[in-house]
């Protein structure tokens, strides 16, 4: 396959496809208008490129079409998006299978998107997806996409509709076989503040070789997406479909390794989080974050070092977010948007006297005011973990941290309105571990590391290698 060795014009690209005799598909399109059909038309040729285009807007049309074997109650929905591309696929190749479209390679094109509307108090997101094939009569793939749109306009919101949807398609047949060149291509001929993607997922024979976790991890290296979900099993997930209506209990650390500190700062954490008046099990999801900003070594980004850290983490039962991340005030509004009911942070009582340093946020206006003031919105609580002191081997909780008069009064009003929580019960054998000394002690093969790892953790890091351990004496 040549490599591009420039962009594309939006009308250079669907003229390229047009061209091509042997791509041949369908195109559905609710919500924002049928704005990447049309840029096919407007190329020219759109002829011996499209089979069908439909926009089945109003909402009993979209059911009648599209759920016929199976319900979808939500419109804007990776489920709707798949019942559209299953009806749309199997139609396509249903008709034009035969002698008459031989040497054709079918697609279908689908999207389900809501714009900002008239009084633009919506949030503005939607769904993409081709399902295509790249040889004749071969099995199809599929890439499917969810799609945050940044812009205050619908017009401007339905033109980045149909560009992203032309580089879509045009990375599925061009750049199928280089996933970080496909990634990046989606964003041809556009800004990143017009849009943010926040979940990509591969399938199909000639995709089973993706990664779609380190996938994701791309989107937010390449500044595509703020942060990435994974869900306990390992699996991509829009945030959204993860954190709506949920109470979440987020926990950063680099977890290189876990540790038994790691362990019971979940643990003690959760049990506080059990007493809250509002608690429900069913409805309460912890999530282990690491920040992209941790995971670079002289500028070098180690995809497998990160890999392992989620798999170790998925096998722990936990749900993990890549962000990028470096004030807590930031993840806390990015999370602020999915209507989340009740959010807990985990940060340890060193780490936090840094997010009372107010030398972090000369870049604000506000200062630390502004700062804090994002960071402590209604529904937020940090629960504080503490730390050992090591002259006299007590545990060293918030009553003991002081600051100078600026900061002083700001953070008595926090404590006192009940926005800082200790967290009881911490094991105090534990709080003389720490993770950079495990590490290196690790690397070092010096066996000490193994106590201060939880068993299978343990196991698996002998087994697997990780973290540039060796058996080798």
């Amino acid at each position: 396959m040549a490599v591009q060795s420039e962009i594309l014009p939006v009308n250079r690209k669907a003229l390229k496809i047009n061209l091509d005799s042997s791509v041949y598909g369908s195109f559905a399109e609710i919500g924002g208008g049928q704005e990447t059909a049309r840029n096919f038309f407007q190329a020219g040729g759109a002829s011996g490129t499209i089979a069908k285009t439909i926009s089945a807007y109003d909402k009993s049309y979209s059911d009648a079409v599209y759920c016929k074997e199976k319900s979808s109650k939500r419109y804007v929905s990776r489920e709707r998006l798949e019942l559209m591309l299953d009806a749309e696929y199997n139609e396509l190749t249903g008709l034009l299978e035969n002698k008459d479209h031989a040497a054709r390679r079918f697609f279908t094109f689908a999207d389900t998107v809501s714009t900002l509307n008239y009084y633009k108090d919506n949030i503005s997101h939607g769904w993409m997806g081709v399902r295509f094939q790249l040889t004749e009569n071969g099995a199809f793939n599929q890439v499917i996409l969810h799609v945050r749109l940044l812009e205050n306009d619908n017009v401007l919101q339905q033109n980045t509709l149909g560009i992203l949807g032309v580089n879509l398609i045009y990375a599925c047949y061009y750049f199928w076989d280089r996933p970080n060149a496909f990634l990046q291509s989606l964003l041809d001929n556009l800004s990143r503040d017009r849009l943010a993607i926040t979940m990509i997922h591969m399938s199909g024979p000639e995709l089973s070789y993706v990664d779609n976790r380190l996938l994701g991890v791309q989107l937010v290296k390449n500044d595509m997406a703020k942060a990435i979900m994974f869900d306990r099993y390992g699996h991509v997930q829009e945030p959204d479909d993860m954190l709506y209506k949920k109470n979440v209990l987020i926990f950063r650390g680099s977890f290189r390794p876990v540790t038994y500190v790691t362990t019971d700062m979940l643990k003690t954490s959760f049990g506080l989080f059990k007493k809250d008046e509002d608690y429900d099990k069913t409805n309460t999801l912890p999530i282990c974050e690491i920040t992209i900003n941790n995971l670079f070594d002289k500028d070098e980004f180690d995809e497998r070092d990160f890999l392992d850290r989620v798999d170790l983490l998925n096998e722990m039962g936990q749900n993990v977010m890549v962000s990028n991340f470096r004030e807590f005030y930031k993840l806390v509004g990015f999370m602020s948007q999915f209507r989340i009911i009740k959010m807990r942070l985990i940060i340890g009582l060193d780490t936090f006297e840094k997010v009372m340093d107010e030398s972090f946020y000369s870049n604000l206006k506000g200062g630390i005011l502004e700062a804090l003031g994002k960071l402590f919105p209604e529904n937020v609580k940090v629960y504080l973990y503490p730390i050992l002191d090591e002259k006299t081997g007590k545990q060293i909780n918030s009553k003991a941290l002081v600051f100078d008069k600026k900061v002083r009064y700001l953070y008595e009003h926090l404590i006192e309105n009940r926005k800082i929580l200790d967290i009881p019960e911490a094991k105090t054998k534990f709080l003389t571990i720490k993770s950079h000394e495990v590490l290196e002690q690790l690397r070092r093969n010096d066996p000490s590391w193994e106590a201060k790892v939880p068993v299978f953790i343990v196991e698996r890091i002998k087994d697997r290698k990780l973290f540039g351990f060796s058996d080798d004496k």
